[in-house]
């Protein structure tokens, strides 16, 4: 129930690193031989859960050689029903919605903090099978994805739900969000 966007897909955090001590010239101060060092909070994005699994996913697709099927990835979320799936999911729940090539049908355009991740990310990643990507979308969608323009779930990326349908849920799903999935009891 305390799931949201953020434990989900990824935020700024504080951590903390070390850092040199100045003084007040901007020198490093030295004792003893050694630099003098402090722990300083610095707010970096970390990613969770959505985001590990898409970039290793696409990762995937760069280590393919050209038309080598990519390894599988599955992000498996339990009891999907306990949350809130549209403060988990936000507009992400629009990509689930797949093509025949098994890519997502609409693509999303990525907020700053994930576009400027996903650019570190996927530095220098080529994708082999870029053309036949790009023809299934009439445009060069490949190099917005690796920039971080857009969210885009490729076909190698699984994401599996369990449901416990016994127990009370917390958060009904919507019909919107539950006609993305293939459904599939699975008795005791």
């Amino acid at each position: 129930p305390d799931s949201d966007y953020s434990t989900f897909v990824g935020a700024y955090k504080p951590t903390s690193i070390e850092v040199p001590v100045r003084d007040v010239t901007g020198k490093v101060i030295v004792e003893n031989g050694k630099q003098v060092t402090e722990n300083r909070i610095v707010y970096e994005f970390v990613e969770q859960a959505f985001l590990q699994a898409y970039t290793k996913a696409w990762k995937a697709y760069a280590n393919a050689a050209a038309g080598e099927t990519p390894s599988e990835l599955y992000l498996v979320i339990e009891e999907i029903n306990r949350g809130n799936c549209a403060q988990i999911f936000g507009d992400l729940f629009q990509l689930l919605d797949r093509n025949a090539s098994g890519f997502s049908d609409y693509p999303i355009t990525a907020d700053k903090d994930m576009k400027k991740q996903l650019a570190k990310a996927f530095k220098d990643l080529v994708i082999s099978d870029e053309k036949r990507i790009n023809a299934i979308y009439a445009q060069d969608i490949v190099s917005q994805v690796l920039s971080g323009d857009v969210l885009l779930l490729p076909d190698n990326l699984y994401i599996w739900a369990t449901m416990n349908t016994s127990d009370q849920s917390l958060f009904p799903i919507d019909s919107a969000f539950k006609r993305r999935w293939d459904w599939e009891f699975v008795p005791i």
